[in-house]
């Protein structure tokens, strides 16, 4: 398996946002933590328990939780490497509506039909874009992200409260939420396992984002970033409402065509009456349903945006963010590719081919991470690092038509 969009790399910001608005056998067989507690640590360690103590936290959790812990020292080192990947708008689009995410995406819509009925009743939030947030943040909640991809909790946090200076007082406190999550039993310290920075759960939040955001859902007296996925999307949907000024019944927005430059937030019935249409043909339901136009790059799709689309710029403040989730939600729904391509763009490719481009690539010496047909950092790297060796320019790391063509020519 290949691992997903790094959540430490590309929505840590966000996360921070989102907090601002609103046991000892796992970490003993932890495999990332260091040898041996370095220098300092052990003194750190004692200190910080008792600023737990005073904060609340019980003796039986902090022992239970951090009494053997030893710090994960190769979080420093994601911290300082983050990827870092030149993605033009289509490529990103591309990567995050992919062949994987909408076939996992209409899976999961069977699956949990009932739950997200309810909160559409309950929030007005559309299945689409809950779905949407979901598969692109931990891949419906699989398993396997969680195995391969996600680590303890507790030995990165403890790390970065002891010995990441520029925020020691933003870690520790995170550490601290932490425990009081264990503390309340709404999880454990070997279920708790997350990003390098301590996002975790079907929704990738921070600790105090759960304790501040979540709330329970499903109605079994706890609030679980693991397990029955209730929580977590009932909690973003009330977050989408809340946070995001969500209204029910609306649309994020639709593609366009006609528009030639005009501006300010009109009605439908104003921009049809401008000579703007939807690019499907379709008339608008609720012409009276305010947008504004959006063009991200001359040439490409144009957008009128409603506040929903806002709504969930809210939830990662990146307007390419906001975009990918929409159009997934309409994708995994039945909705077709955008009508206009973007100026230079390629296709998706298919699971198939972006398993076939894995193979290869592993054939040839680049480590991908697997061959499963998700792409993630490892196969970014691996697709970069193939770029740069045979002069396929620009070396950006997106796998596609030409990094596959290419691949072919060299079997």
């Amino acid at each position: 398996m290949t691992q997903k969009d790094s959540p430490g790399a590309t929505s840590l910001t966000r996360r921070v946002l989102l907090g601002s608005a609103i046991g000892a056998g796992a970490l003993i067989a932890n495999p990332l933590r260091a040898l041996a507690a370095p220098p300092g640590f052990d003194q750190w360690r004692e200190g910080f328990r008792a600023r737990a103590l005073a904060r609340g936290i019980s003796e039986g959790t902090y022992i239970r939780c951090l009494s053997r812990v030893e710090p994960d020292m190769s979080v420093f080192e994601k911290m300082r490497k983050q990827p870092e990947f030149n993605e033009q708008l289509w490529q990103y689009i591309n990567r995050r509506v992919s062949d994987w995410r909408l076939s996992a995406g209409k899976v999961a819509l069977q699956k949990y039909n009932a739950l997200f009925s309810r909160i559409e009743k309950d929030f007005g939030v559309e299945r689409g874009t809950l779905l949407a947030l979901w598969g692109v943040e931990t891949a419906y909640g699989d398993p396997l992200v969680q195995q391969n991809h996600m680590r303890p909790v507790f030995p990165s946090l403890a790390a970065l409260a002891w010995n990441e200076p520029r925020r020691k007082t933003y870690w520790e406190t995170e550490l601290i939420n932490a425990l009081r999550i264990v503390d309340k039993h709404w999880s454990t310290p070997e279920e708790m396992r997350g990003s390098w920075a301590g996002a975790m759960g079907h929704t990738q939040w921070m600790p105090e984002v759960w304790l501040n955001v979540g709330f329970d859902y499903d109605g079994d007296g706890r609030v679980s970033p693991f397990g029955r996925p209730d929580d977590a999307l009932g909690s973003s949907a009330r977050y989408l409402v809340n946070r995001g000024k969500y209204r029910r019944g609306e649309h994020w927005g639709y593609e366009v065509k006609g528009a030639s430059g005009g501006s300010g937030n009109k009605s439908y019935a104003q921009w049809a009456a401008a000579g703007v249409s939807r690019a499907d043909g379709k008339p608008f339901p609720r012409p009276t349903d305010m947008a504004q136009l959006w063009v991200p790059v001359q040439g490409g799709p144009s957008f009128l945006l409603g506040p929903n689309f806002y709504a969930v710029k809210s939830y990662n403040p990146s307007m390419n963010y906001a975009l990918a989730i929409v159009h997934l939600g309409d994708r995994i729904l039945g909705a077709g590719p955008f009508v206009q391509p973007f100026p230079g763009s390629e296709r998706a490719l298919t699971l198939a081919e972006v398993q076939e481009v894995q193979t290869r690539l592993t054939n040839a010496g680049f480590d991908t991470g697997g061959t499963d047909g998700r792409v993630g950092n490892d196969t970014m790297k691996a697709v970069k690092d193939f770029q740069t060796k045979t002069g396929l320019l620009p070396a950006d790391g997106y796998a596609g038509l030409k990094v596959l063509a290419r691949l072919r020519q060299g079997s």
